[in-house]
């Protein structure tokens, strides 16, 4: 009886205490199309990753031409100049390997612009969103652009126009 007493009163506190917290969404991906800066980062982003892509796409070409060359003119190698040209082919098909892993991989050129460009803006929105959040006694923001467990959320919590209005941006 006394644990049946005490699991009711545990499960009241529960409840009460959930009751007592505020939460608030906000769309990510609607805020940052909001900022220009944002969209200013995400072009100069875009265009290099082009200009790197040309580098690699030439290499590439380079190799494919090298080894078109090299079936073409084949039979009319000695050992030694096969050898040389096969050589060759590998040493430009790694070389364009090794630049789109430096360009491109998981801690290459573009991950490292990325993150300096996009870092400032980031904390500056978590900032707004954490003083936005003590001031209204918010206990937790959801993103409502990468919660995809959200099924329905009352636009009353949604403070993604009250970040844009302390970042300075109006909508």
């Amino acid at each position: 009886m006394k644990k049946f007493l005490f699991l009711i009163i545990f499960s009241c506190m529960a409840a009460a205490s959930s009751y007592a917290q505020k939460y608030a969404l906000i769309d990510m991906e609607y805020v940052l199309k909001n900022i220009p800066a944002y969209e200013r980062a995400n072009e100069q982003l875009n265009q290099q990753s082009k200009r790197w892509q040309a580098e690699v796409d030439e290499l590439v070409q380079k190799a494919q031409n090298l080894y078109k060359k090299y079936q073409s003119e084949s039979i009319f190698l000695s050992d030694e100049q096969r050898i040389e040209r096969e050589k060759e082919i590998l040493e430009t098909e790694k070389e364009a390997g090794e630049l789109k892993r430096l360009y491109f991989g998981p801690s290459g050129e573009l991950y490292k612009k990325r993150e300096s460009l996009m870092a400032p803006i980031q904390d500056e929105i978590y900032n707004a969103v954490k003083e936005i959040s003590e001031k209204k006694g918010y206990s937790m923001v959801l993103d409502r652009a990468s919660a995809t467990s959200i099924i329905y959320a009352s636009p009353k919590i949604d403070i993604s126009n009250d970040v844009l209005s302390k970042l300075g941006y109006s909508n």
